[in-house]
């Protein structure tokens, strides 16, 4: 029996070579309709697709992007906003022809990044900092970049969210309510005692954004930081913030995460508060979590599947300028933020 190749395909279909190279490798090329029939005759025939190993070689491509986190592996997947992020950049890639490889990050261990191959990176902020190591090796290869949540004015390509304005919300709609003993939850180093020491662009914007009004209402918060955004991690500044005498407890914490507010929420119930009677909590990021916790999580909802979009996008128009030897215009993308009223916030306690 003849080996069913490309061509062989191509024929059975009546359509070019390049066209059922498209429906396996690119199917943003093709209409729906065109590839479905495309890769129902190659089933039909017993053609699997072109062999990736040698379609690397021949192109020089590999159509794989790595992301390299800001966290290690666990962590990034134990965390409902950065598996929704991942699931959106993975769906926006396979619409592409491109696969997704999260990155070794420095603690992981294993396999440095300057042995695996790929087109592209997507980078967060952080794993500029803890993991330099693999975002210095990309940067030596040439390999394309685009950042989440790294300050613009060190970045050619970037995504962000409104997390200064997001965060302003929150911390207005807490004083509005008449709360003026107020804590925040903060993403960052622990030991870290200010904004500026945390060296986290995110975490100091939404920080800048809560200070602004709580400082026009002349209100000094309390500060927590833990490095890792886990309820877990939560629950021990909760107890750092709320176990104190009645007269200084906060009325109202203001959070980095969901997951701390969650975290937060469970520490108010261990110390015999309720939620939101005698104390409001609101979160950051509006992930299933908030809406899955009792009361639900008042929050600033990002829109994390325009998110991916948008870095994805970013990245793809320098991995095409690089193949076609031109240079892509650098771009800053900022997402707008909104606050989600939901049931864990109310007027402060008399």
């Amino acid at each position: 029996m003849a080996k069913v190749t490309m061509k062989t395909v191509a024929q059975k279909v009546g359509v070019s070579v390049m066209t059922v190279s498209n429906a396996f490798a690119r199917p943003d090329q093709l209409s729906a309709a065109l590839r479905e029939r495309v890769l129902a005759t190659a089933a039909e025939l017993g053609y699997e697709g072109p062999d990736p190993a040698a379609r690397t070689l021949a192109r020089g491509r590999t159509n794989t992007v790595g992301v390299l986190p800001c966290w290690s592996s666990p962590d990034v997947f134990g965390d409902d906003f950065y598996s929704a992020f991942l699931g959106s950049v993975s769906r926006e890639l396979a619409t592409r022809g491109y696969g997704m490889t999260l990155l070794p990050h420095a603690v992981d261990g294993g396999a440095p990044v300057l042995n695996i191959a790929m087109d592209g990176a997507i980078v967060f902020d952080r794993a500029k900092l803890q993991g330099g190591l693999g975002l210095d090796s990309l940067v030596r290869r040439g390999v394309p970049v685009a950042f989440v949540d790294q300050a613009p004015d060190v970045a050619d390509f970037s995504v962000n969210v409104d997390d200064f304005g997001g965060a302003r919300l929150g911390a207005q709609h807490v004083v509005d309510l008449g709360h003026r003993r107020i804590a925040t939850a903060n993403a960052g180093p622990e030991g870290t005692t200010s904004i500026e020491a945390s060296g986290w662009h995110t975490s100091e914007e939404r920080q800048r954004g809560r200070l602004e009004v709580l400082d026009a209402a002349g209100i000094v918060p309390l500060t927590a930081y833990r490095h890792i955004s886990s309820v877990d991690n939560g629950m021990k500044m909760g107890f750092e913030l709320l176990d104190r005498p009645a007269d200084e407890r906060p009325t109202a914490v203001l959070c980095d995460s969901d997951a701390f507010a969650a975290g937060v929420l469970q520490a108010a119930y261990q110390l015999g508060l309720t939620v939101p009677q005698d104390l409001s909590i609101v979160g950051f990021d509006d992930t299933a979590l908030a809406r899955e916790v009792r009361p639900a999580l008042t929050t600033v909802r990002q829109d994390i599947t325009a998110k991916g979009k948008a870095v994805t996008d970013l990245l793809l128009k320098q991995m095409d300028a690089a193949r076609s030897n031109t240079v892509a215009t650098p771009e800053h993308v900022l997402l707008p933020t909104e606050l989600v009223v939901r049931d864990s916030t109310g007027p402060a306690p008399a």
